[in-house]
Parts: structure tokens; C-alpha cells; sequence
């Protein structure tokens, strides 16, 4: 049996990576455009994580690169590695140690792997209602677009010198991007984000930054990787981990399976047989734990998957896992060039730091506000195409799909809005999960009471005009 099970699963992974190699030869542009679809969420929280000290730099590009690499190969779709955003708010708020925001990251990572392991995810999976995962998608697209937004709305109008010629953080070259963007609307695999991230790279060598310092006193980079033990007896420690882990759980692995299954679903391929099929929501769930349980003995920012990337570099143009191998190759290749001592007063990874502090806000701004877009409208079109078995039953559908109408659409889509609007007002998907949840119940109480008939005869149910 053990050995039945060995040979399907590397059965999968060449037919996987050959999905992989073909996609890579047929639109080598679209594969790196989409590989850059999420630096919009990745290059800032990395830079102001680094710049305070509270990740290494080098050694969270060397592991994001490697766990780039091994998931497109093992998954075979453009899965992201995105840091994980709780944990990043709450240590650039409270300032926390490299030691306490890795532990924070392990802390959550072997609760994903005890849940995983006991099966515990996959049930969580099975039983959530679409509506409810979809809320979930669509709060993290409405959260992405307010967050690009944020990224925009303090630039001035128009370039400031010097360098205004090549300056791209202004609203005016936003405005211009977004004009871009939604001309090459119905051209998904047009290199936007490949164009726009050479154009933003351009500016961050040609542009200076007189705001930017990067004083020694503040941070010291390490030319060599070191172990450093995670501060596991933090009391902070916990309490970012308590707060990150309702946000892995639902985001990072039952919202980017479902939008897997969707994705997948709904992508043109020129030999479907070939298509690598969507991961199940337990491998997701040991793919971060493995990914922070390796990386934060080293100092790694802590990092999951998440449905605003993947619906980012798919909508960029990504179609395979080849995209997020080549972003992979690149990240460890800078990695390890940062993590190189330096001769000179500035070190190399100060270099490499200088470099991405510089790329142009505006642009990664139009990168996040455009991911949450793909990720919001794939979240409210689940009541136009819904394959049928999709409710938990059978992920993967039959290949019928049905359509709703009537009451039953309606409701689903209120249990879907509910949850979005929970998620967005207390900014916490736990939040929005359980408000979602009573909606749904509440929904389900009232199908009961009319089944019973509590609720037939006159009173509250006869309609105010006949």
C-alpha cells in the first residue's frame, strides 16, 4: 500500500512539472510577469521588517526562494510565499525582537501542522459553507485594495525632483498604471507586471531617496548565516501567534484551496489532462509548517500562502508552478549576494535593502490594488458558476454546474457579505468566520421552522402589499 501510495504521488509530481516546463516554453513573458504579481505585498512588509530588525534580510530571501522553488514544483500552480500580515503589523507596531517574531511564526505554524495532522483542517474545509470561504476571499480583496490605496493617496500629484523624469510616486503615473491595466483588462497574459516592476527598478537605481538612512545604530546586517533561537517563552510571542492563526488557517489554506479549485476550473488549457490539480487544503496546511518551522531557526520572516497572491500572479499571468520557481531562483541568488560581507562602509545587504526601499510606492501600490480586484471578483462571481459538489462533498466537482436563484441566492450571497463585512470592520478573519456562521445557522433555523411549520399562517410572514 505504502509503496502504491509512493509511486502515485511521483507519479503526480512529473506530471506536475511536465504542466510546468510546457506552460514555461508556451508564454515565457506571462510566467515571469505573474511571478511579480505579489511583490506588492511582499516588498514592503519585508523592507520594514528588515530596516527595524525584526527579520534577517539575506536569510528571508535564501528561504522564500527555496520554498518558492520547492512549491512550484511539488504543487505545480503559482501558490505565493507571502509574509504572514498579523504578525508583521503587530512587530512593526510593538517594535518586536527577530527572536519573538520567529517564534510567533513557529508558535502558528505547529498549531497549522497539529491541525493538518490530525485532519482536523481538511474537516474545517469540508464544512465550510462557499459563501462563507468566498466572504472570506472577498474581505481580503476589499483589505488589499484599501491597502494599495493607502500606498498611493499620500504621493503628491505630480513627480518631485530630482529625477523627475523617471520618478513613478506620484498619483498622476498611478493613474496612468491603472489606465494601463484596465486597457490589458482582457489580455490577462500581457507582461503588466513584468513592464511595471523594470519601470519601478529603474527608478529605485536612478531616483534618490534623501529620506532614506540606514544607520547601523538601528540595525545590524550579518554577513554569514547564524542560528538564532526563537524567544518561544515570549509572552508577545503568543499573543501575535494567537492572533496571526485564524488568518493562516482560513486565508492561507481554506481560501486558497477553494480558490484553487476555481482557479483551475475556470483556466483555458490547451491539454486539460496535463493541468496540475489543486492542493488539498492539508497539504497547504503542512506546506507553511514546514516553511516557518525551517526557516525561523535563521532568522526568516514568517510566511504563509494567501489568496490575494495567488489570485495576484494568476491575474498577471501565471498559469503554472514554473512562475513561482523563477521568482524563487531570483530571490535566492539576491539572498545570497546580500549575505556576502562587503569591504566597503555599506554592506551588501544595506545595498540590496537601499535598492528595494527605493522602488516606487505608487507601483506597488496599482500591483496590490489590481490583486484585490482578481481576488474580489472571483470571490462574487461563486453564485454564476458553481460546480456542483462544491459545498464540501466534493471539492472537485462533477464538471455540471448549476446555477442559483431566487431566495437561495440571495441568502448565500448575505452570508457572504456578512462575513466580508465582519472581516473588514474588526480586521480579523476569526471574526468574519463567525459572523458568517450565525448568518448561515440563522438561515438554516428559519428552513427548519417553515419545514415545521412555526412560521406558517398569517402574521410576520403575510406580505405588506397583495
Amino acid at each position: 500500500m505504502r509503496q502504491r501510495c509512493s509511486t502515485r504521488f511521483f507519479s503526480e509530481l512529473a506530471r506536475r512539472n511536465r504542466h510546468n516546463i510546457r506552460t514555461l516554453r508556451q508564454a515565457p513573458i506571462a510566467e515571469i510577469s505573474g511571478a511579480l504579481g505579489d511583490l506588492g505585498t511582499l516588498l514592503p512588509l519585508m523592507i520594514a521588517l528588515a530596516l527595524q530588525g525584526s527579520i534577517d534580510l539575506p536569510s528571508t530571501l535564501v528561504f522564500t526562494g527555496l520554498f518558492n522553488i520547492v512549491t512550484g514544483i511539488v504543487f505545480g500552480i503559482p501558490l505565493p510565499v507571502q509574509p504572514m500580515k498579523a504578525i508583521a503589523a503587530s512587530a512593526l507596531a510593538t517594535n518586536l525582537s527577530l527572536h519573538t517574531t520567529t517564534a510567533a511564526g513557529a508558535l502558528v505554524s505547529l498549531a497549522v501542522l497539529l491541525l493538518s495532522a490530525t485532519g482536523a483542517i481538511g474537516l474545517l474545509t469540508a464544512r465550510t459553507p462557499v459563501p462563507i470561504v468566498k466572504g472570506i476571499q472577498l474581505g481580503a480583496a476589499l483589505r488589499l485594495v484599501g491597502s494599495g490605496a493607502a500606498l498611493i493617496l499620500p504621493l503628491a500629484w505630480l513627480p518631485q525632483p530630482p529625477g523627475a523624469l523617471f520618478a513613478l510616486d506620484s498619483r498622476l503615473a498611478a493613474i496612468i498604471a491603472f489606465l494601463v491595466l484596465f486597457l490589458t483588462q482582457r489580455a490577462p497574459r500581457f507582461p503588466y507586471a513584468l513592464l511595471l516592476f523594470l519601470l519601478g527598478l529603474l527608478t529605485a537605481f536612478f531616483v534618490s531617496s534623501p529620506s532614506l538612512t540606514l544607520s547601523t545604530t538601528n540595525h545590524r546586517w550579518s554577513p554569514f548565516f547564524h542560528l538564532r533561537l526563537p524567544a518561544f517563552t515570549s509572552p508577545a510571542a503568543w499573543t501575535t501567534a494567537l492572533s496571526q492563526l485564524p488568518l493562516t488557517t482560513l486565508n492561507s489554506v481554506v481560501a486558497v484551496s477553494a480558490l484553487a479549485t476555481d482557479l483551475a476550473a475556470s483556466w483555458e488549457m490547451t491539454a486539460a489532462a496535463s493541468a496540475a490539480s489543486p492542493p488539498s487544503a492539508t497539504a497547504l496546511g503542512f506546506s507553511v509548517a514546514a516553511m516557518n518551522l525551517a526557516g525561523c531557526w535563521f532568522g526568516a520572516m514568517p510566511v504563509c500562502h494567501g489568496a490575494g497572491g495567488l489570485a495576484a500572479q494568476v491575474r498577471f499571468g501565471a498559469r503554472s508552478g514554473a512562475s513561482v520557481v523563477l521568482l524563487g531562483i531570483a530571490k535566492l541568488a539576491l539572498g545570497l549576494f546580500a549575505s556576502l560581507p562587503s569591504s566597503s562602509s555599506s554592506s551588501s545587504s544595506s545595498t540590496v535593502v537601499d535598492v528595494l526601499w527605493r522602488f516606487p510606492k505608487g507601483v506597488l501600490g496599482v500591483m496590490v490594488v489590481a490583486a484585490g480586484l482578481e481576488l474580489g471578483k472571483v470571490g462574487v462571481g461563486f453564485d454564476d458558476r458553481v460546480w456542483e459538489g462544491s459545498e464540501g462533498v466534493d471539492r472537485e466537482g462533477s464538471g455540471v454546474v448549476v446555477r442559483r436563484r431566487g431566495k437561495e441566492r440571495e441568502e448565500r450571497w448575505m452570508v457572504m457579505m456578512v462575513t466580508a463585512a465582519g472581516t473588514l470592520a474588526f480586521k480579523n478573519d476569526a471574526v468574519g468566520f463567525l459572523a458568517g456562521c450565525c448568518c448561515h445557522g440563522a438561515y438554516k433555523v428559519s428552513d427548519w421552522a417553515e419545514r415545521r411549520g412555526v412560521l406558517r399562517g398569517e402574521g410576520e410572514r403575510r406580505p405588506l402589499l397583495r
